[in-house]
């Protein structure tokens, strides 16, 4: 196995092992959320495939994305941390995720591609950002419509 295999392997599985600490009741509250993102990115994925904006090296199976242990490992868990410690302060939502989205851009993604795991193609580490905030005002967006539309809330006292 390359050494990359191991790394990509680690990266998909170690968020995982942070899920017990989440707790159940943000589990519930907060996957409609991140599913919905994990299925936003797939669909993205597919896109920059066909317009190469980026290149996955790796591929865990022929016709599956080489982004899918980023999306089900540390995207999805980071998802629902993220949105733990952030969602009633959307100020400090949106600082905590351009954080870790300049990270993952201008740290992690030279080293993804040191390991031989991805590049960018056509589009530039600035372009990638615009894309994570784009991303980042989704997923808010979402999970708000979601807990205050969407959802089934309880009656007040005052309401009856």
């Amino acid at each position: 196995m390359r050494k990359s295999n191991s790394y990509i392997i680690l990266m998909t599985i170690l968020p995982w092992l942070t899920i017990p600490f989440i707790g159940v009741k943000t589990i519930k509250r907060f996957l409609p959320g991140a599913l919905f993102m994990c299925l936003y990115t797939i669909f993205e994925g597919n896109v920059a495939e066909r317009r190469k904006w980026w290149w996955f090296f790796y591929n865990v199976k022929p016709n599956v994305l080489g982004e899918m242990p980023l999306i089900l490992g540390p995207f999805f868990v980071g998802s629902l941390w993220i949105l733990k410690f952030t969602f009633s302060n959307f100020k400090k939502y949106v600082i905590l995720n351009v954080m870790i989205d300049s990270f993952f851009t201008y740290v992690l993604l030279n080293w993804f591609k040191r390991i031989g795991y991805a590049s960018l193609i056509r589009i530039n580490k600035l372009q990638l950002s615009l894309l994570f905030l784009v991303k980042l005002l989704l997923m808010y967006s979402f999970q708000y419509f979601y807990e205050n539309y969407l959802t089934l809330k309880k009656s007040s006292p005052a309401s009856k």
